[in-house]
């Protein structure tokens, strides 16, 4: 198998002549047509939503995009919950998944009418405090404990994640929240992240749907949604074989016929909280050669480095590689590439076999556009890049400026000191 990048050399080079090198681009064309094909895969769920994954790629042109396409978000943070009422995002469009919640986020959660999905027992209490009037609807969120092997790669397994509630936990808060006046309830859990394998959904959806039929029979409650929540991953390897969503959608349906629907529960719709597979193969970052070192190894430096993207120093994450106008060239060279942090982890690749590399060429790192940009941070005073969206047409839209020295100083008390501009 071979990446493809959407982007070209002379695109490339058109962008950055008036938006420098690095930059993070997004492929608005793949954003809605795989939006549309999920969609497609669950449209046997009537009530079937997806809520993308704000932490995944935290831009309002990427939340309009997608809630064009019939997405809502899923929101974490009282800062995420200003994100998706800034673009219009709304009541049960968002659901609110938090943990370590603070009182000021649950209340701005409840203020917007989202869907609010608790992860503690004692989110109960809280959930009381802050809510002038307890929601109709409510959320919990499961942790089975044990181990779970499908993909599980980027997460710890259940026994040792902080999320979720056991199954007497949730047991015991749906009645206290019955005894509140909630009426209708959903269960959410997230076992893995970056799952390889089209059997994750299934499999999840198969437990869940199980945990919602004991819990009907203990507690009478009445289940409106059940949120499969993230985890099905993407191809970052050029030989890994991409998720079957067509595949995922009918197994998911096929648990449903088999589980839920014999018992009185076909009116639950199926949620999903996707962010990596909505948004990570539509975005690429676009960085420059810099430099060239010739020690132990052959180094090649780009002007971007782990701070605009952090995957590959945190967890060794492969990001494929492309170098502009050598798409077809023999692979024929070994390089290390690097950013220029003052930290050794502060590598793209290692012992990557690519085309021989100049100074000046433009690079692309594939499968960008979640958990990119979003993770980056200031180390070493380096700068975040700007964003950038390709539009079907070809046109381009600078949709977050890089940041500047001053961004970097901005929250100081900078009144005894002069800083050049």
């Amino acid at each position: 198998m071979k990446k493809t990048p959407f982007l070209t050399l002379e695109q490339a080079k058109t962008i950055a002549a008036q938006i420098p090198t690095p930059f993070h681009i997004y492929d608005e064309a793949g954003i809605r047509e795989n939006a549309r094909a999920l969609r497609a895969a669950f449209a046997w769920n009537p009530g079937f939503r997806e809520y993308f994954a704000v932490k995944a790629t935290p831009n309002p042109y990427i939340l309009q995009i997608l809630h064009q396409e019939g997405c809502g978000c899923d929101c974490a943070t009282y800062t995420e919950l200003l994100l998706a009422e800034a673009v219009g995002i709304t009541g049960h469009d968002i659901m609110f998944s938090s943990n370590v919640t603070p009182e000021e986020d649950m209340r701005k959660a409840a203020q917007l009418g989202a869907y609010i999905n608790l992860d503690d027992a004692t989110h109960v209490e809280l959930l009381e405090r802050v809510c002038d009037t307890i929601p109709e609807t409510v959320c919990l969120r499961y942790n089975p404990g044990g181990s779970f092997s499908l993909g599980n790669t980027i997460m710890d397994m259940p026994r040792d994640a902080k999320y979720g509630m056991t199954e007497d936990q949730m047991g015991g808060a749906i009645l206290r929240l019955q005894k509140l006046g909630v009426k209708h309830f959903g269960i959410h859990a997230l076992l893995v992240s970056n799952a390889q394998s089209n059997e994750y959904y299934p499999e999840l959806a198969g437990n869940l749907f199980r945990l919602a039929l004991r819990l009907r029979n203990a507690t009478g409650a009445h289940f409106s949604f059940i949120n499969l929540s993230g985890g099905i991953g993407v191809d970052y390897r050029p030989e890994q074989p991409k998720c079957d969503i067509r595949w995922i959608g009918e197994a998911v349906r096929q648990k449903y016929e088999q589980i839920l629907a014999p018992y009185g529960m076909d009116d639950v719709s199926i949620f999903t909280e996707l962010g990596r597979f909505m948004l990570a193969p539509y975005g690429h970052l676009v960085s420059t050669v810099l430099h060239q070192k010739h020690i132990y190894r052959e180094y090649v430096g780009l002007d971007a480095c782990a701070a605009n993207l952090m995957r590959p120093a945190i967890y060794g994450a492969y990001h494929h590689i492309t170098v502009l106008g050598k798409e077809d060239a023999l692979l024929d060279h070994v390089y290390d590439v690097t950013g220029g942090l003052c930290e050794n982890n502060d590598k793209f690749a290692i012992e990557r076999s690519l085309p021989q590399i100049e100074i000046g060429d433009i690079l692309v790192i594939h499968d960008t556009g979640a958990h990119g940009f979003s993770m980056g941070y200031n180390y070493n005073g380096k700068l975040r890049s700007a964003e950038v969206l390709l539009r079907p047409d070809g046109s381009f839209q600078l949709i977050r400026r890089a940041e500047t020295p001053k961004d970097y100083f901005a929250t100081l008390d900078c009144t005894p000191f002069q800083f050049a501009k």
